[in-house]
């Protein structure tokens, strides 16, 4: 599988600030990426630095292009959106319709008007006058109506209560999504895209902390709630991260092998979420 992003110790300071401190970041065509970090990690600055908003120093590749030089080409085969609070509440459904297929080549208003037709959203209502769960509705039409390689989403459901944010996802992954096309998803709701990613990337303090397929995340990480008796076995394999669960304790390891592992307890494989608490804990006592 080739990749459509190729970045390699991308730099970016902001001052005194270092946003990212060498960043590799291979993103596989037609998988859908999560690139999850905490507040300050670098992940806005690294979506900025793909679609040429943010000048950064290393070797950049986008869909076969550098976004520094060729950003107005790029921007034909790479759609960006942020959440859907940035839609402009002044403008009424058709204008903005209007709007996207005037400055988008790849736009297609008949797949969008298709789309809304199924929805109670009138086109002469200005979008402050639209429901939260309508907002929603309008950003997929516009979403799933321009024809792009890449698709990057950064915090798309932001302020979203749960039922509007899983009515995105399901929509994005069914209507939307075809194999071919390349997703990456940078948001804090870890549990929410769990089940959509192909490919994961976890960023902590500028940096790459963890890079993997998804279905290669149960051969490298297992988790094993351990009984008291085994907990001294339990700390000898060297694990990476141990919380406190129901009177017992869980351990997360890497690398390990599962078969020294079976006598600790039941053996399983970390949820991102816990993957990503336990990473990060890593990388700040490493």
């Amino acid at each position: 599988m080739s990749n459509i992003v190729e970045a390699r110790s991308l730099r970016k300071n902001y001052g005194n600030f270092t946003a990212l401190d060498g960043v590799d970041l291979p993103i596989p065509s037609g998988a859908i990426s999560g690139l999850i970090g905490p507040n300050g990690a670098g992940k806005t600055t690294t979506l900025k630095a793909l679609i040429g908003l943010c000048d950064v120093d290393g070797e950049l590749s986008v869909a076969g292009r550098d976004p520094r030089r060729a950003r107005h080409k790029l921007m034909e085969d790479v759609c960006f959106i942020a959440d859907v609070g940035i839609l402009p509440k002044w403008l009424k459904v058709s204008q903005l319709i209007d709007y996207v297929e005037a400055v988008h080549p790849r736009f297609d208003r008949k797949k969008a008007e298709k789309f809304l037709s199924t929805t109670d959203i009138p086109a002469n209502k200005r979008i402050k006058e639209l429901s939260k769960g309508m907002v929603t509705q309008l950003h997929l039409a516009l979403v799933m109506s321009i024809e792009v390689q890449l698709l990057v989403l950064d915090e798309p459901t932001l302020g979203l209560d749960i039922i509007y944010r899983k009515e995105f996802y399901d929509r994005l992954l069914n209507d939307y999504y075809d194999g071919n096309r390349t997703i990456i998803i940078s948001t804090h709701q870890v549990e929410e895209i769990e089940t959509l990613l192909s490919h994961l990337l976890f960023i902590n303090k500028g940096k790459i902390v963890l890079d993997t397929l998804m279905s290669e995340l149960c051969e490298v990480y297992t988790e094993v709630l351990v009984d008291a008796d085994k907990m001294a076995e339990a700390d000898a394999c060297g694990p990476i991260h141990v919380r406190e669960l129901l009177g017992k304790k869980s351990y997360t390891f890497e690398s390990v092998p599962k078969e020294r592992l079976e006598v600790l307890g039941e053996l399983q494989t970390p949820s991102v979420a816990d993957l990503f608490v336990a990473k990060l804990k890593e990388d700040r006592h490493g």
